[in-house]
């Protein structure tokens, strides 16, 4: 009787037991060109449309694996832009983004869910004027050499104290602003 097998048994077994004590690590990406986040309201009944460019996405994603799965992203809001320069003027003072004394909002997100098929949504938060309250991004997510999020959220804009004051009748702008996302990505080196 050969007594290389005993010994290679509690080999192998240490081998596989180590294996399942690693945690299960997501993919980490970067966000490439291409990418968009846009914004869309109303003002006395018309809808206008902004983009907010120079966003910064860092993700940590696999859809095997969305309890490691995290999502941050830097948004300088001096960018702001509706193509209508009173109005930017306007969204960047005091009375909304507030940008002299919060330059940058951030979305951060460490919880994700499956919504069926490539539907996923993060519940994360969202820091906004020294604000910070629970916001959840619904998104598509597209594999490959270059995956793709494109998602979409809703920002109560009273809650972080965006357009106080005489601003803040809903009957000039609704509270709900909704938030469009489309982020291209490559894998972080």
């Amino acid at each position: 009787m050969s007594t290389k097998p005993v010994l290679l048994a509690p080999a192998l077994l240490a081998t596989a037991l180590a294996a399942f004590a690693l945690p299960a690590v997501a993919a980490d990406y970067v966000q490439a060109a291409g990418s968009s986040l846009t914004f869309a309201s109303k003002y006395e009944g018309e809808v206008f449309t902004g983009k907010i460019p120079g966003f910064a996405t860092k993700l940590s994603f696999d859809p095997a694996k969305l309890a490691t799965s995290k999502l941050d992203v830097a948004i300088p809001l001096a960018g702001a832009s509706t193509a209508n320069s009173d109005r930017d003027d306007t969204l960047r003072g005091a009375d909304f983004f507030s940008i002299a004394k919060f330059p940058q909002a951030r979305y951060t997100a460490t919880k994700f869910r499956s919504l069926g098929g490539n539907q996923y949504a993060a519940d994360g938060t969202l820091t906004l004027r020294g604000v910070a309250k629970p916001v959840t991004l619904t998104f598509t997510w597209t594999p490959g050499a270059q995956p793709v999020l494109s998602g979409k959220a809703t920002v109560k804009r009273l809650d972080f104290g965006v357009g106080g004051g005489d601003w803040a009748d809903t009957a000039l702008i609704p509270n709900e602003v909704a938030v469009s996302t489309k982020v291209v990505f490559a894998p972080a080196k």
